[in-house]
């Protein structure tokens, strides 16, 4: 009997081990207590409000339990009762801005959060969505798990063809759309996500479900068939244009724009023409220019560039994935097509920029090699050489992206606003590079400074193969 009960023991306390090294969350990320009060003085201020100045100096900002509840000019609030037990930032030199949002990104695992948020990131939309992150996003509005704030759309609904994957939900009919979009809203999802291959009657099914149960629709604009011919010869068998009066939230990037809308011709008149059609026509893009700049940088350096700082953030079961898509990479040329293509999806970016189209600041972080957190610096620098200006490049990251997702309560720096907070060294208006290391970050009111930063850095290289296995476990069921 004691041999049994050692034995048991053993097993146990080799569970519990396992456990502990597979399935277990960072603790960096499992508590997250609330400042009660956070005064930051004498900061340079990014409020991003409607109106207000670019930039106002000398600036003391209130925060308590979450809240920003006051702004005044530095020592003004000294003698406001509520400043008396505040934490207390000297922020002399630095500027403070809204938390980061990004508008596209895939996340696999926990510890990736911590990574947007190590990087001034304060909320993201997941753009390939599974039951988990429902219950993740809860975690975290809740403060049970420190993270980004995490919208979500469903899993991608697509239909066979060549972009199909294998965590896409393939329906071909409108009868089988409209069912998948009525599991989706039963799991609890309010937003979709659109694939290309999608056939012309599935597509049609998938809005007249959304409309009928008051949900968003993104993504990439379905193409219909990809029959022979198309597009070199012939036009799609769903029209680019067609798609811009169909009520989308987003359309998501820039490459895919040109696939579609030119037919992949890299014509800047017609491109010119298209971004105006776009912006009367209301459309939202996230043009992630990383996504491509990314492919380019990996073929420039012969497949070095997988291997620079920051990569371990990269999730365990994706890389193993995706490693045939990094060795073709790491083997290309791209002295003449890939570049020129770069170039000109910057320019088209910027065609729509000029044009009017609203555009939002996301990475396709969690694929490829687009680091969380660290890609949304290298998003903006690529709308800034699209002809964005610093500021609006952030204004693309910050009070844009609040609006167009409803999020009324974040995305500027005002008195009854979200404690969304980056502080940052430096001058972002003047080189937008220096929001990629804070100085500290505030996110849903819990106060992170660089050592609680530097702890989430090192949390996002925790991820784990076998955890990873079990969240991807309906996608790779086929049970989505």
């Amino acid at each position: 009997m004691r041999i049994l009960t050692i034995g048991l023991t053993v097993l146990a306390l080799l569970a519990a081990g396992i456990w502990a090294a597979f399935f277990r969350w960072p603790g960096a990320l499992v508590s997250a207590s609330v400042e009660p009060a956070v005064l930051i003085s004498d900061v340079r201020l990014v409020s991003m409000s409607p109106g207000a100045a670019e930039v106002e100096l000398h600036k003391d900002v209130l925060v308590l339990d979450g809240v920003i509840v006051a702004i005044a000019d530095h020592g003004g609030l000294d003698g406001d009762p509520r400043v008396a037990s505040a934490l207390r930032v000297d922020a002399s030199g630095q500027t403070l801005l809204p938390g980061l949002i990004d508008a596209h990104v895939h996340v696999w695992d926990v510890p990736e959060l911590a990574a947007y948020l190590a990087h001034g990131v304060t909320t993201v939309r997941n753009v390939s969505g599974l039951e988990v992150h429902l219950r993740w996003a809860e975690r975290i509005e809740h403060g049970a798990l420190l993270g980004p704030t995490l919208l979500t759309t469903g899993p991608i609904l697509n239909s066979p063809g060549p972009n199909a994957q294998q965590n896409h939900v393939l329906v071909m009919t409108q009868d089988e759309a409209r069912a998948a979009v009525r599991r989706q809203h039963e799991q609890g999802f309010e937003h979709l996500k659109v694939y290309s291959n999608l056939t012309e009657d599935a597509y049609r099914g998938v809005l007249e479900e959304a409309r009928a149960l008051g949900m968003t629709v993104s993504g990439h604009t379905p193409e219909g068939v990809r029959e022979p011919g198309i597009p070199l010869e012939r036009d799609f068998l769903i029209p680019f244009l067609s798609v811009l009066d169909d009520g989308f939230l987003t359309i998501e990037h820039t490459e895919s724009i040109v696939w579609h809308g030119l037919r992949d011709r890299l014509n800047a008149e017609r491109m010119e023409v298209l971004a105006q059609e776009m912006a009367m026509a209301g459309a939202v893009v996230t043009p992630t220019l990383i996504a491509h700049d990314n492919l380019v940088r990996v073929a420039e350096s012969d497949g070095a560039y997988l291997e620079r700082d920051g990569v371990a953030a990269m999730n365990p079961l994706y890389v193993k994935v995706d490693a045939g898509v990094y060795d073709f990479w790491s083997r290309q040329d791209p002295a003449f097509r890939e570049e020129v293509r770069r170039q000109f999806y910057q320019r088209a970016t910027g065609m729509m920029h000029e044009a009017g189209v609203t555009l939002i600041a996301g990475t396709d972080a969690g694929i490829f090699t687009n680091l969380p957190g660290r890609a949304m610096t290298r998003e903006l620098e690529l709308l800034v050489l699209s002809g964005l200006t610093p500021y609006e490049a952030l204004q693309a990251a910050t009070v844009t992206p609040a609006g167009v997702f409803g999020l009324d309560d974040r995305g500027v720096i005002a008195p009854g606003m979200r404690g969304d907070l980056l502080l940052v060294s430096g001058d972002p208006l003047s080189d937008v590079s220096s929001v990629e290391y804070p100085a500290a970050v505030m996110a849903n009111g819990v106060w992170l400074d660089q050592d609680a930063l530097n702890r989430l850095e090192a949390a996002s290289y925790q991820g784990s193969l076998p955890r990873s296995v079990l969240n991807a476990l309906p996608v790779l069921l086929g049970t989505q």
